[in-house]
Order: structure tokens, then C-alpha cells, then sequence
């Protein structure tokens, strides 16, 4: 997928990446006002699951004193997805509000900045590299990659399900 060349949150990106996708799919028409509709619904929390290992791990990331941060390549109204989805957030910080996109440096501080923590003291968890393992490490934070579906066996430290991060994580 392409993306800003100076990171910066492109919506307009999202909705032509989707209406390829449309037309690569058979469709016709007027694919773009479908991808617009569609990037629009995809920004809706109630279009949204979470993984069933989400919601405990947060509880005992937070029972163990954690300030926990959520931070998005998106458009979607994180405050709402939070309430939404029942989870427990310090604070929420998405590419739309920020300006720019993961792995831009400044996303990551100005993450940092409103959980109060140090890079030296966070970890990110995320589920991909070069947005979130390698842009956190370079902003001086520890990262752990969370790889469901398997793509890098090779990775040292990857999680393969959320259950596993509190161990890695040292707190039991």
C-alpha cells in the first residue's frame, strides 16, 4: 500500500487503497463513493471485534499498575471505541487527530507524553514491523510484536496471542 512520503495521515489513501480493492474485486460503478461509504463504516466501533484474549490481558496489564496507551493509523474516534468496547485506556491517540502516521517519530512521543511515561519505560505491542516494532524502537521504546496469523516465525520475542504478553513482559 502506498503512504504519505512524509507520514502524514492521509485519509484520501485509505479510500483509493479500498476502491482498488472494489474494482480488483469485479466492481463497477461508482467505486469510489463505495469506498468512501465503506472507509466511513470501517471508522464505526460497532464494525469492530476484538480478539477474545484482548479484554483479560488489559485487566491484569492494569491490575499490575500499567498505564495502558492505545494508538492508531486511523480515523476512527478512539474515545469512542474505547467506550464502545469496554476497554481500560489511559489515553488514545490516533494518525488522524496526531497529523502523522506510525512509524513517524512524533506519534510515538506524543503517545509518551500523554500516558507521563519515559520511552525507556513503555513497550509497544503491535502487529507490525515497520509501523510499530521498528518505529517504537527507534523512538527508544522497548516493542513486542504480536503475530496471530504466523507471518514471521523467525522474529525472536513475537507473541503468537495476546495471553502471552504479561509473561513476556516479566510480571509473572
Amino acid at each position: 500500500m502506498k503512504r504519505h512520503p512524509e507520514l502524514d495521515h492521509d485519509a484520501e489513501i485509505w479510500v483509493l487503497f479500498t476502491e482498488r480493492i472494489i474494482e480488483g474485486m469485479g466492481g463497477t460503478g461508482n467505486t469510489y463513493e463505495a469506498a468512501v461509504e465503506m472507509e466511513r463504516r470501517w471508522s464505526e466501533s460497532v464494525h469492530f471485534e476484538l480478539y477474545d484474549d484482548a479484554l483479560p490481558v488489559l485487566d491484569v496489564l492494569r491490575g499490575r499498575g500499567l498505564r495502558i496507551g492505545l494508538l492508531s493509523n486511523s480515523s476512527r474516534d478512539l474515545d469512542e471505541f474505547v467506550a464502545h468496547h469496554g476497554l481500560a485506556a489511559d489515553a488514545v491517540l490516533t494518525s488522524h487527530v496526531h497529523g502523522k502516521t506510525k512509524p513517524h517519530g512524533t506519534i510515538f512521543r506524543a503517545m509518551l507524553d500523554r500516558l507521563a511515561v519515559e520511552p525507556g519505560e513503555a513497550v509497544m505491542v503491535g502487529d507490525t514491523i515497520e509501523d510499530d516494532i521498528e518505529g517504537a524502537i527507534a523512538a527508544g521504546m522497548r516493542a513486542v510484536l504480536l503475530d496471530r496469523e504466523g507471518r514471521y516465525p523467525e522474529r525472536a520475542g513475537r507473541l503468537d496471542d495476546l495471553r502471552e504478553l504479561p509473561a513476556a513482559l516479566g510480571l509473572v
